[in-house]
């Protein structure tokens, strides 16, 4: 093994950052959100940096495989999984239950490690492509494409806080003429095309109706609606009916797959998930069933990059569509979803963004929308450097945490509001 590869020492920085009173079924974005960052620091004095979910499940597996990686070659990206299998074990926190933070199904101790190996295998070849000279998308293929396209993500909002937290200028958006004026605003900015409205929030009639509000300010255009599981297959259904030739897809409008096949029977709109299709166990039934149109991947969900790109072969193999999901993130994550986005040849839509809801980070240089676009970056690596000015004061927040921002839990923020919410049944409508 050639030494300059070799991984010296791993740091591990858990990191609270801004985020806005952003809506969805479960309840409410916290003022602040965990993210971990890692870094992979080689003999030849290079290091490489990734990012993941930063809530205490997430850091108790983190901490044992950052252990066992000195020794190793950033190289092996494949023995991050068999290593993470033997050190991490399974975590105290994992259980058959819904995964409230990131929405994205049932939640199981593989679906966690998965999560945490990303944030390591995103680091070892930020490492790998600057120790080469070479850009994270040519240790992947290469690009077959020069820009991704990304699709404004609207929310339902509050104006702030109830609780604290930054403030922004955005104010509230609870009707469809909020919903509007966040588009238009988004559009304005940063030259998206593509709008997703965030759903399962209001009762379906006043989402078909903010929804055809959009279609009216932005003919054309394309649109998406993802309530997150919240509806029955009748109210599904109902949706896809009202809603027929103005979406691009519908997003999860009912929970796992068996319902989501029942919808997908009876409508023509495409049905596209984040949340029954999240590991390669899940695909064939999805699949044999005609479930889902369009898969959207995350590499924090799969376990990076490589196997993102496995993904797509498999959707491109059965002529399912490929998009992109999102969940808040920092310039790292969204550095590295743009280069494997730009490798993948069947990237059917646009990709979805947290981004610009996101006014912290922590690397040097912020990423710039373009035209609804992220040029893809050619320099070594991710092509981003870490401001560890601003990694130190956003870990220095998450050390003078009570704990109580530390566990992403949108229920809990809700009740800061309102005392009595509960996290609502699905199907909730």
């Amino acid at each position: 093994m050639h030494t300059a590869l070799t991984i010296d020492d791993v740091r591990l920085t858990p990191v609270l950052i801004a985020d806005p009173p952003l809506l969805n079924t479960q309840g409410v974005h916290q003022p602040y959100t965990p993210r971990l960052i890692v870094e992979v620091v080689t003999h030849g004095g290079v290091t490489g940096v990734g990012e993941t979910y930063g809530d205490a499940k997430y850091l108790e597996l983190a901490h044992p495989l950052a252990e066992a990686l000195p020794g190793r070659s950033i190289t092996d990206v494949n023995g991050l999984f068999g290593l993470a299998e033997q050190v991490c074990g399974d975590s105290r926190a994992a259980e058959d239950s819904v995964d409230a933070g990131g929405l994205r199904g049932v939640q199981t101790a593989d679906k966690l490690r998965l999560s945490v190996v990303s944030g390591f295998e995103v680091a070892c070849l930020d490492a790998l492509g600057k120790t080469l000279g070479l850009p994270v998308h040519a240790l992947l293929g290469g690009k077959v494409r020069d820009a991704v396209d990304y699709s404004a993500y609207l929310f339902y909002r509050w104006a702030e806080h109830p609780a604290g937290g930054e403030k922004d200028d955005w104010g509230a958006a609870l009707d469809p003429a909020g919903i509007v004026a966040q588009a238009r605003r988004l559009a304005d900015a940063y030259g998206f095309g593509s709008f997703k409205l965030k759903g399962g929030v209001l009762e379906p009639d006043r989402e078909i109706a903010a929804i055809r509000a959009l279609a009216d300010a932005f003919p054309g255009r394309p649109l998406r609606l993802d309530p997150n599981g919240a509806w029955s297959v009748e109210t599904s259904l109902y949706v896809a009916g009202q809603l027929g030739g103005v979406l691009e897809y519908l997003e999860d409008p009912a929970g796992g797959t068996d319902r989501m096949a029942e919808v997908s029977a009876g409508t023509d709109v495409p049905l596209a998930t984040n949340m029954c299709v999240t590991t390669f166990a899940e695909i064939a039934e999805a699949f044999a069933r005609d479930a889902v149109q369009v898969v959207l991947c995350d590499h924090h969900y799969w376990g990076g990059l490589h196997r993102t790109r496995e993904l797509a072969a498999v959707c491109r193999a059965f002529g399912v569509g490929l998009s992109m999901h999102s969940n808040t993130h920092l310039g790292i994550s969204l550095a590295a979803m743009t280069h494997v986005a730009a490798t993948v040849p069947n990237l059917d839509y646009a990709c979805d963004s947290h981004y610009p809801w996101q006014t912290e980070d922590v690397i040097t240089r912020r990423h710039e929308f373009r035209d609804g676009r992220l040029a893809v970056s050619d320099a070594p690596g991710l092509g981003v450097e870490l401001d560890h000015g601003r990694l130190a004061a956003l870990h220095r927040r998450w050390l003078d945490d009570d704990g109580s921002m530390r566990e992403r839990d949108d229920a809990a923020a809700m009740r800061r509001s309102d005392p009595g919410w509960t996290t609502p049944a699905t199907p909730r409508w």
